[in-house]
């Protein structure tokens, strides 16, 4: 094999290499300090009826990293804070020192959400049984009304944020949207579903199309964690 030869096959695989490299989502580097980042309890390209592996890589790995590390950061210096589970924070937001409250309102709040979403998926949708169910008849008007209410409050979202299932001890359902990262758990109160509602969470496959992705979603939830939740919540238990 000649020397152009030769080069010019180093050169090819070097181009390959870098080509891979660019489509491969480049990941936060593990976040250090009090708060960490859960593993996504399924296989990134699990929930394929609705999102892309793609996605589920970034938004976890690059997304939901960086809302820990920017959390973790925002307690260096403030050891009682450092201390406390997140939701305790967010409960608290109000006893923060102004000079870090907004960021731990964002990436507390980002941390606790996205901690939230990753349970609520890698299932086959339908629907739920038991004590669920009969709380989502008698609260939120059955199944058919809930999923377009739901659906509905999900895209009159304006720019990003989120829309959730609130619930309360005794197990009432409530519908509650909110902007950026905020959460019900920033007003005392416990969820018990959501779905992300910023781009990142949607844009590689749907686009603008936020409504697709609002519909598609359903056929990935997994009821049956949802209905650890539910029962969660009841028992006092249910944290993020």
């Amino acid at each position: 094999m000649t020397m152009m030869n030769r080069r010019g096959m180093l050169v090819g695989a070097a181009g390959l290499l870098t080509a891979a490299a660019m489509r491969r989502p480049a990941y936060a580097q593990a976040p250090s300090g009090p708060f960490t980042l859960p593993p996504l309890p399924y296989a990134p390209n699990a929930n394929e009826r609705a999102i892309d592996a793609m996605t589920m890589e970034i938004h976890h790995g690059r997304h939901h990293a960086a809302y820990v590390a920017n959390l973790n950061a925002a307690v260096k210096d403030h050891s009682a804070l450092a201390q406390m589970p997140v939701d305790d924070l967010l409960k608290r937001l109000s006893e923060v020192p102004e000079a870090v409250r907004t960021a731990i309102r964002n990436n507390g709040g980002g941390h606790a959400n996205h901690s939230m979403f990753w349970e609520l998926m890698g299932g086959q949708g339908g629907e739920p049984t038991g004590e669920l169910k009969a709380a989502i008849d008698r609260d939120l008007g059955g199944m058919e009304k809930f999923r377009t209410d739901f659906n509905g409050a999900g895209a009159r979202v304006f720019g990003s944020g989120w829309v959730f299932v609130a619930v309360t001890p005794q197990g009432g359902l409530s519908l509650v949207s909110k902007p950026n990262q905020d959460t019900p758990l920033m007003d005392g109160g416990r969820v018990l579903m959501g779905n992300d509602v910023w781009e990142h969470a949607y844009y590689l496959r749907y686009q603008n199309r936020r409504a697709d992705y609002l519909t598609a979603w359903w056929n990935v939830l997994n009821w049956g964690k949802i209905g650890e939740r539910y029962a969660a919540a009841k028992a006092g238990t249910l944290r993020v």
